[in-house]
């Protein structure tokens, strides 16, 4: 690593994510007030989805989406699947990532960058060989290499090799890279999956089910 990659790690990136996500905020500013308006008279409040997910060196966060689903249940109280609770502003949210606007006050706050690996939930964390926890040695990206590479479409293994692909050559160009491209896959909404809980298995049920089948003899291949 050449002494530029590493000054923009150490503290060039968080210079970056901070005049990015500034600007950002104020340009977008009148958007997030009429989807926030959009999302309480269609969804009530609240307004954002919190969700805690694992940050840079797994430091827990609390990540800030709009919300894109009710709060319906069953008459014994519990939610009902995603796929009963989107509702059709949550799908035009989700197609056009307009819901993870948000996501910029996590950068401007320092849980988040612009570009990284996503963020996933806490409760993968046993399931992370060593290599792949190096993921977590750069801080969580609103968007990322596995994201332009195939975003949900991509299985755990695959985006796990381009979360350690960008740990591994993390720049200031290709993060400018990665941000441009981001935007031409928003504008095309390739690769979206509105319900991804559709798309792929969750990372613990993956492989809770990769170690069952061993136990019992079977083939992971």
């Amino acid at each position: 690593m050449n002494a530029l990659h590493h000054f923009y790690r150490l503290r060039g990136k968080r210079i970056f994510d901070v005049a990015v996500s500034s600007v950002a905020l104020i340009v977008l500013s009148p958007l997030l007030v009429l989807i926030a308006l959009a999302v309480r008279i269609g969804l009530e409040s609240p307004i954002l989805f919190r969700q805690v997910r694992g940050g840079m060196h797994q430091r827990p966060f609390t990540i800030l989406k709009f919300r894109t689903m009710t709060n319906r249940r069953d008459a014994g109280g519990k939610l009902l699947p995603d796929t009963a609770r989107m509702t059709r502003l949550g799908r035009v949210l989700r197609a056009t990532s307009l819901d993870e606007l948000p996501e910029l006050l996590s950068v401007l706050k320092g849980d988040m960058s612009l570009v990284g690996p996503r963020p996933l939930l806490t409760r993968y964390e046993p399931w992370y060989t060593a290599e792949e926890a190096r993921r977590f040695d750069v801080p969580p990206g609103i968007t990322g290499w596995a994201q332009i590479s195939g975003r949900n479409a991509l299985g755990w293994a695959d985006r796990f090799r381009c979360d350690l692909f960008y740990v591994d050559h993390c720049s200031v160009m290709f993060d400018v890279k990665i941000l441009a491209l981001t935007v031409g896959k928003v504008l095309r909404r390739e690769n979206v999956h509105v319900d991804t809980s559709l798309a792929m298995l969750s990372l613990d049920e993956e492989r809770r089910g990769g170690r069952q089948m061993v136990a019992a003899g079977g083939n992971t291949n």
